[in-house]
């Protein structure tokens, strides 16, 4: 068994294409993507926060002061508008970003006039920042004609306060930061690990099974003096190894790039989310995905030994994300949570637990169930895989 394990360790570590999703994948490229992605939308954003917005006025004799400010206001440049022309087309043609209509009860006094009701036409589809900048003036307006209006009333600062807001909630939220960025991004990292796991098992397992037969080596194989079970064993652990390593990697890149990222980009909430995760919580990352790669290893084995071809043994395994995809999104399901029967289902239960343990609010006593399900899932699995092995028609369709 071992013989046949480093001699396939050796092929493998010499195929270029493995080595790319068991290393470079999780270490570079994946964090280079989101790297690229998190700079060119900061640069979008920053585009579109500096871009001076467009703007028409309608009923403009009934708010001269407003008018004025915006006319004062940098970001803003005026385009007039002639009468009678359809506003939502105007700002579907692009001729302004936006238009404002005052009416005609718009004044300074709201006990006199009322409440004022200005519309705004906008197209809202499009990322911009009309109604930011546009509240930034009418707010500071609605303030000041607010105040006045007290003060005539001669309401006290607590009756204007209590007039305002009658009931206020006051939030005490009692998780810390940790649990709360856990509880946003938790959900996502096990789907990027559970895929990589699986990107890194699969070449290899193509390779190992179909890629035999299509090169003509797999009868050399089975005349050799080797038990038929440890020629299967030895390619299960290489296929796992390769799922393991590409799991390693990923927890290891995952600490390396957070702690990197925060140092180096001065993010002190960054720096001290992943300062919290202790190396142990890393580690029994790593633990419960041993089994995952097993699970993944035996599947992918059993499909290779199946197919005649590489490439009818790529189209079996294909469909594999799907299967692995679904259990990540339960666990990112609203009510889904580590306890009862959820400890239980295999994948999902790893889910919530790496979630779990990024929140800090880990029960290990449920590691009994994760790792208890998916070790008997994983040699049920080896054991199919061996007894799949053993069947000449599989073996030689």
């Amino acid at each position: 068994m071992w013989l046949v394990f480093l001699k396939e360790l050796k092929e493998l570590l010499r195929d270029r294409k493995t080595m790319f999703f068991m290393i470079a994948l999780p270490i570079i490229v994946f964090p280079l993507i989101i790297g690229v992605v998190t700079y060119f939308s900061g640069k979008a954003i920053k585009d579109i926060e500096s871009k001076v917005l467009t703007y028409s006025v309608v009923g403009e004799e009934f708010a001269p002061n407003l008018v004025s400010q915006l006319a004062a206001a940098k970001e803003f440049q005026r385009v007039d508008l002639k009468e009678e022309t359809d506003l939502s087309q105007w700002v579907q043609n692009e001729n302004a970003d936006f238009v404002l209509v005052i009416p005609d009860n718009y004044g300074d006094n709201p006990l006199t006039n009322g409440q004022v009701v200005l519309q705004l036409y906008l197209n809202d589809a499009k990322l911009n920042m009309v109604e930011k900048r546009l509240s930034q003036i009418i707010d500071e307006i609605a303030l000041s004609n607010q105040s006045a209006a007290f003060t005539q009333l001669s309401l006290t600062d607590v009756q204007q306060k209590a007039l305002l807001d009658p009931i206020i909630i006051n939030k005490v939220d009692v998780a810390d930061q940790r649990e709360n960025w856990g509880a946003k991004i938790g959900g996502i990292i096990p789907y990027l690990v559970f895929i990589l796991c699986l990107q890194g098992s699969m070449i290899p397992a193509t390779d190992l099974g179909a890629g035999e037969k299509e090169r003509g080596t797999l009868e050399t194989l089975l005349i050799s003096p080797i038990e038929r079970h440890k020629l299967v064993l030895g390619k299960f652990l290489t296929i796992a190894f390769a799922g393991v390593t590409s799991a390693l990697v990923t927890v290891a890149s995952m600490a390396v790039w957070g702690i990197v990222l925060s140092q180096g980009m001065a993010i002190a909430m960054v720096a001290d989310f992943m300062g919290a995760i202790s190396l142990l919580d890393f580690l029994l990352m790593f633990l419960m995905l041993i089994p995952v790669a097993a699970i993944f290893a035996a599947v992918l084995l059993s499909l290779s030994i199946y197919a005649r071809s590489f490439k009818e043994a790529q189209g079996y395994m294909t469909p594999m994300v799907m299967f692995v995809i679904v259990p990540v999104i339960l666990a990112m399901l609203p009510g889904v949570e580590l306890k009862g029967g959820w400890a239980w289902v295999p994948l999902t239960n790893v889910a919530l637990a790496i979630k779990e343990l990024i929140k800090g609010t880990m029960d290990y006593v449920q590691l009994v169930a994760i790792l208890g399900s998916t070790a008997a899932i994983a040699i049920a699995a080896l054991g199919f895989c061996v007894y799949w092995f053993d069947k000449e028609k599989v073996l030689f369709r």
